[in-house]
């Protein structure tokens, strides 16, 4: 959104007060159900690293730093846009758990190039294992308005994040989305 089109949408909200859907209609059910499904998505993998004591951010180290081996300290800053003193924290975690090892660059002996273990590799594929399981899913999922379940893929970016979310969330989420939709009216 551009700087003009801020101030347009914060000067709507702030003269339509106490309610403000800037939006509106099928926006705002999307944006909500990508709340959702994100929350869904990455509570799969937060199950697995709470076994190991980890979060959300050594996922994300481990998910680069696997699939990019000999990474440097300043790619891994510039991907994941966190500071130093976060990056540090979570990689001293990782390596002194054996799961990412540093070795020095070859051109550039003050680099350091990030690697992960054997260990920090099959954690990072039972990581993406419960993900991709979950995007298939949902991607194999009948659209909503599929009443006879015939397995049609989901149709719309709406239905995809539904699709996402937790089977047994759903309806409450959609009763909560309702919720939002009639008071509007």
């Amino acid at each position: 959104m551009t700087p003009d089109a801020d101030t347009a949408v914060q000067t709507s909200c702030e003269t339509s007060r106490p309610a403000c859907h800037a939006t509106g209609g099928d926006s705002d059910d999307l944006i909500e159900l990508l709340f959702f499904a994100y929350r869904d998505f990455v509570g799969d993998p937060d199950r697995i690293l709470a076994q190991y004591g980890f979060g959300r951010a050594h996922h994300r180290v481990l998910h680069f730093v696997d699939r990019y081996p000999g990474l440097t300290i300043a790619e891994l800053l510039d991907i994941l846009r966190i500071t130093k003193q976060s990056l540090n924290r979570v990689l001293k975690d990782l390596i002194d758990q054996g799961y990412v090892e540093q070795q020095t660059g070859t051109s550039d002996r003050r680099q350091r190039l990030l690697f992960c273990t054997p260990s920090g590799r099959a954690l990072t594929a039972d990581l993406t294992r419960v993900q991709v399981r979950r995007i298939v899913r949902a991607l194999d999922a009948p659209a909503e308005d599929d009443e006879g379940g015939r397995g049609t893929r989901a149709a719309s970016a709406q239905d995809f994040l539904l699709a996402m979310i937790e089977p047994t969330e759903r309806a409450a989420i959609r009763r909560l989305m309702a919720r939002r939709a009639t008071g509007r009216a």
